[in-house]
């Protein structure tokens, strides 16, 4: 597979979410299922796996770790603390005591000495990103993650950790119809030399073009929570599919393969993480990394889906004032 650079490390250009292989989705695959995604995208060339402490409470973790730990030695692990369940209650804590106690729990849960890619999963207002990024650092220098990274942080939040150690690596919600990082993020990312791993590259499942009807989504999925997927707003949104699957024909992929084509075309510093728990959806994403566009066709995917015919914001007030990335209008 065509490979990208985050870090010190050679990764394939489409890595795996393993997200939804425990959590977010209502009910999560079966392990023996989870374990199929997982071997499954190791022999597909796959050699970047994102996983977090918070994604099924730890499991997710665990079965990372049960079932590649075997195999470590040939892809790039990530992870990501800050943000977990303690307590029966979901907890954002960026303190250095609390990162540095949930680095040694993750390490356990994923059967291996280093992370190698670790990430703030949300920044903690109520503590210094340099605070919090320096318990970072000091994890790198005794050997226990070999890099660092952050999730949905500005460019200015980003500026000021990598002054502290250098961060490898900013994790974003991008795609067609989340521009967010267009605003600022991925210029500062090329600016210091920071690779940008975009995550939710499908739009939750909008532009693989198969969920036509939310209203049928488990009590559990958190997209019942998201203002883009209200009945009346999804519906809306469906108006841009038509003409999007029509490009994908033109190109002659999918219309999942044209998303993250259009990703990879945007910079070689993009590197996408879609999720899956289907095996043919998991080949047919990372067969993308075949799909070349020229500059035409990106440039009417971009006219067709993006922050002006996308009706309503990706995220409500709540989740919104937990992160820091920049708005439009701000």
């Amino acid at each position: 597979m065509l490979q990208r650079k985050i870090g010190n490390f050679e990764v394939s250009a489409i890595g795996l979410g393993c997200m939804n292989l425990s959590h977010a989705y209502g009910v999560p695959p079966s392990p023996a299922q989870g374990e199929a995604i997982l071997l499954k995208a190791l022999e597909l060339g796959v050699t970047l796996f994102d996983t977090a402490a918070l994604y099924g409470y730890g499991a997710n973790e665990e079965l990372v770790g049960r079932v590649l730990s075997p195999h470590r030695s040939r892809f790039m692990l990530a992870s990501k603390c800050g943000i977990f369940h303690e307590g029966g209650k979901r907890a954002i804590d960026g303190r250095p005591a609390t990162i540095k106690r949930t680095c040694e729990d993750s390490l356990k849960r994923l059967r291996t000495e280093v992370v190698d890619l670790y990430y703030l999963h949300r920044w903690d207002k109520n503590v210094p990103i340099e605070d919090s990024v320096g318990a970072l650092s000091d994890l790198v220098r005794e050997g226990k993650i070999n890099s660092i990274g952050l999730s949905e942080v500005s460019a200015d939040t980003l500026r000021r950790a990598h002054a502290v150690h250098p961060i490898a690596a900013l994790q974003t919600e991008y795609s067609l119809w989340t521009r967010n990082p267009e605003i600022a993020a991925l210029d500062a990312c090329k600016e210091l030399g920071v690779a940008f791993v975009a995550f939710s590259p499908l739009a939750r499942g909008f532009l693989g073009g198969a969920l036509r009807d939310v209203d049928h989504l488990d009590q559990k999925d958190i997209r019942r929570n998201m203002p883009r997927f209200t009945p009346e707003n999804y519906a809306a949104n469906l108006r841009l599919l038509d003409a999007f699957t029509r490009i994908a024909e033109e190109v002659g992929c999918t219309p999942a393969q044209l998303s993250l084509a259009w990703l990879l075309a945007k910079g070689e510093h993009i590197v996408p993480i879609p999720g899956t728990t289907d095996l043919a959806h998991l080949q047919e994403n990372m067969a993308a990394a075949d799909v070349t566009l020229d500059a035409p066709t990106v440039a009417r995917l971009d006219a067709l889906i993006n922050q002006h015919t996308v009706i309503a914001p990706r995220y409500n007030a709540a989740t919104q004032g937990e992160i820091d990335t920049e708005e439009f209008g701000q």
